[in-house]
């Protein structure tokens, strides 16, 4: 049994086994066969494909599964993305992606099945930031797939992705900043929490610092690196962005602190001699090299916290502290971005709106003192 379209462009043809055949001549010559089961099907198929032709879209192949193109994505984009940011992009798509929807035909995904993984993801526990991240990566991946022509749309585009949740911010008051370094005081990294609260320093920032990046005559720190981890360990790597690179003032509090950091960390070198791994760290691990950040959270920074008898914070909040008390000092908002290293200071104004109405109540004041009779 066999169908022909009068202008030649393809053709329907019934095989030996049942199914059906539909083929499509292309403008090199070649032809593009498709198979399905009914002849409905391989009309349908055929009339598509002549029509993708006509709006000179690429004709596709169902060939390749979802998973085996991810899995070629995630290996050409693993030297082109930061080792943690390939690691999370990984096990998004192996542990969430590939599980529900890696046999699906690349080009026969559907918006109506993403959505219901992410629905399904949800449901399972995993948070809406979570679930959101997971639709950044897979959006990315089919981007790709797109502009190598192996789709001729983007379906996580028609897809509604969960709103990312928006913790509120956790700092510390002046008061309790105090009690924490008082009772820090004495303590091996007691320079590294005064840093990081007249700094805004990030954690990676202050465990890939070194001494030659600091000048305590001038009292200043330059942000040269962080330290990051890797499939082959901890490496110093740029900054997180070009406006993370930054010198900082150091207040006389944190010169005071890391000269007596220094003198401490002189004295364990001279205990262990050749066991020293001396790389120039200013916060290294207890023989010299770099310190893993869960090790200072969870042997050092929580234990103080506790110690302090504050609430549990992360790490990070000691930089949300630290522009919190500049802002709320007075000091200029420019002036706090750039020593917090964001790339404009909208940025900081939006992350620390809270603070905004106190600098609007000192700007009142201020006026009043200009104008005010």
């Amino acid at each position: 049994m066999r169908g022909r379209r009068s202008n030649s462009e393809g053709s329907i043809t019934r095989r030996s086994d049942g199914r059906w055949m539909a083929r499509v001549s292309l403008a090199n010559g070649d032809r593009k066969t498709f198979y399905a089961k009914t002849r409905q099907e391989a009309l349908q198929l055929l009339k598509a494909a002549i029509r993708d032709l006509d709006k000179g879209l690429p004709l596709l192949s169902d060939a390749q599964m979802l998973g085996q193109y991810l899995e070629t994505w995630l290996a050409a984009v693993q030297h082109t993305i930061k080792p943690g940011t390939w690691k999370r992009h990984a096990e998004y798509v192996r542990l969430h992606i590939i599980p529900d929807l890696g046999k699906v035909p690349l080009t026969k995904l559907t918006a109506q099945q993403v959505q219901a993984l992410y629905a399904k993801k949800l449901d399972e526990g995993l948070s809406p930031t979570t679930v959101h991240h997971l639709h950044a990566v897979l959006h990315r991946a089919l981007k790709v797939a797109l502009r190598l022509e192996l789709l001729q749309r983007n379906v996580t585009e028609m897809v509604d992705p969960p709103r990312m949740a928006h913790p509120e911010m956790a700092t510390l008051s002046a008061e309790q900043a105090r009690h924490f370094l008082a009772t820090a005081a004495g303590d091996r990294f007691e320079a590294l929490y005064v840093l990081a609260l007249c700094t805004g320093m990030r954690q990676g920032e202050l465990l890939a610092l070194r001494w030659r990046d600091i000048d305590l005559p001038a009292g200043t720190v330059s942000v040269r690196a962080t330290l990051r981890y890797s499939p082959q360990g901890y490496v110093f790597a740029e900054p997180k962005t070009h406006h993370s690179r930054r010198l900082i003032a150091l207040p006389q509090l944190a010169q005071e602190a890391l000269k007596r950091h220094k003198q401490m960390q002189a004295e364990e070198k001279a205990k262990l001699g050749d066991g020293w791994r001396d790389v120039d760290l200013v916060f290294p691990n207890t023989i010299g090299g770099p310190m893993v950040n869960m090790h200072l959270l969870r042997r050092e920074f929580l234990p103080m916290l506790e110690k302090a008898g504050l609430r549990r914070i992360r790490f990070h909040d000691l930089r949300h502290t630290a522009a919190t008390l500049l802002l709320g000092q007075g000091v200029n908002p420019k002036i706090v971005s750039e020593m917090l290293g964001h790339s404009d200071v909208s940025i900081t104004l939006n992350l620390y709106s809270h603070v905004t109405p106190h600098m609007q109540q000192q700007a009142a004041a201020a006026m009043d003192d200009a104008l005010g009779t």
